[in-house]
């Protein structure tokens, strides 16, 4: 349409011809023989006749037909980006990414949307490698046409990108985060900080919406007070962006593959998770940290069984038992002492479920996750020993022998 304006002004006299070819680009050479064509053959003649042959670069046919058909049958659902992914890996498919896309929205089996702005980064990464983790749960319907709405838990490195646990749950809870961590502590180590939104289980907040009481801990945070990890809370969706674009990234593949893959059970996901889908996610995503030195600490001799549990201090009542989670737990008789009636202890449900009884460095029982204890025998033991201190016998003096009379 332009050539054509041009021309027709040109035609009319509006503007030179000299003008019209600079307008153009053109020399007057070839805005000559364009004037010849389009007084011939009208606006049809303007049409470069190279258009009408085909590239020698075209993608043949039956490829195209393989992408739309994959995508139609078998993919459908996916996002562009992750079906090029696999279509690439697993069905030899050459053409590229934006070839796939143009095709697919053409087909109508992708919806067009509109262009983001420019993504403006406000926080640089941290330069190590285990500096800082992010972790975040994510509630959302992972199986496809089921009913139950499990909770993934993904711990992820700030300065690599690297997914370094993830995992389906029932719920969003202590259990399930303490879980997550000490998977991530055994496999790498001890992190420096780890920033979180503020979920029940992770802040106190006095007030909705407010900051959080850092003097009242959880028991996830008194875990990381414990380890000496810096506990850094999220005031905001936007704040912890990288979790929040970490899980619409899974939900958007996670769902997909395992609807392809034919899995409805969490012990099956979490098995696909970690043997399949997490080596993908960080084969594609990750990247080299800053700094290539590492800022894990290795925890040494430290008993994390210990650390991440659930543990109160309880007052041992008159009977020798303290009350948890409903369970009353009996304490044996224990050597040295004759009763443990008013005695402060400290009580752990550990992550497998088992509860154990310490006084300081002193453990004072260790009972299944019904209430029976599991070193009764070694307590009864101990409380039938003839050494032991509050059984030993009394002295008796020799009486006096009485005066004859």
């Amino acid at each position: 349409m332009t050539v054509q304006e041009v021309m027709l002004k040109a035609l009319s006299g509006e503007v030179h011809w000299f003008r019209a070819a600079e307008i153009l680009g053109w020399s007057p050479r070839t805005l000559r023989r364009w004037r010849e064509r389009y007084e011939a053959h009208g606006h049809s003649g303007l049409v470069d006749k190279r258009f009408l042959r085909p590239s020698r670069r075209q993608v043949p046919s039956g490829q195209l037909e393989q992408v739309l058909r994959l995508y139609r049958e078998r993919y459908a659902g996916f996002n562009v980006r992750h079906f090029h992914q696999i279509a690439t890996r697993e069905h030899g498919v050459t053409v590229s990414y934006s070839f796939v896309k143009q095709a697919l929205q053409a087909a109508g089996l992708v919806k067009k949307f509109r262009a983001r702005g420019r993504h403006r980064r406000r926080r640089e990464p941290r330069a190590c490698f285990g500096e800082m983790l992010h972790l975040d749960g994510s509630v959302h319907e992972w199986f496809t046409g089921g009913d139950v709405r499990p909770c993934l838990i993904a711990v992820s490195d700030d300065a690599t990108k690297r997914v370094l646990h993830a995992a389906l749950y029932s719920s969003e809870s202590t259990w399930a985060v303490m879980t997550s961590l000490t998977a991530v502590f055994r496999t790498e180590g001890l992190p420096i900080a780890l920033y979180t939104d503020r979920a029940h289980w992770a802040f106190h907040t006095p007030k909705a919406k407010g900051p959080v009481d850092k003097e009242r801990l959880t028991q996830v945070g008194r875990a990381l007070a414990h380890l000496g990890i810096e506990h850094i809370p999220s005031y905001s969706p936007q704040a912890r962006g990288r979790s929040e674009r970490l899980n619409r990234t899974i939900q958007d593949r996670l769902v997909n593959e395992l609807r392809v893959a034919g899995i409805t059970t969490l012990a099956a996901a979490n098995h696909y998770l970690s043997a399949q889908f997490v080596p993908q996610h960080n084969a594609t995503f990750a990247r080299a940290a800053r700094d290539p030195a590492s800022a894990f600490v290795p925890f040494g001799a430290v008993d994390l069984d210990a650390i991440l549990c659930h543990e109160e201090a309880r007052v041992v009542a008159r009977d020798n038992t303290v009350t948890i989670a409903g369970r009353v737990l009996q304490i044996a008789a224990q050597p040295g002492r004759r009763s443990c009636v008013g005695l402060t202890v400290t009580v752990r449900q550990h992550l497998d479920g088992h509860y154990t009884i310490t006084r300081g460095s002193q453990r004072l029982g260790t009972f299944h996750d019904d209430g029976r204890p599991m070193d009764a025998a070694a307590a009864v033991d101990a409380k039938n020993a003839p050494t032991a201190a509050w059984k030993t016998p009394r002295t008796r003096f020799p009486q006096r022998p009485q005066a004859s009379l």
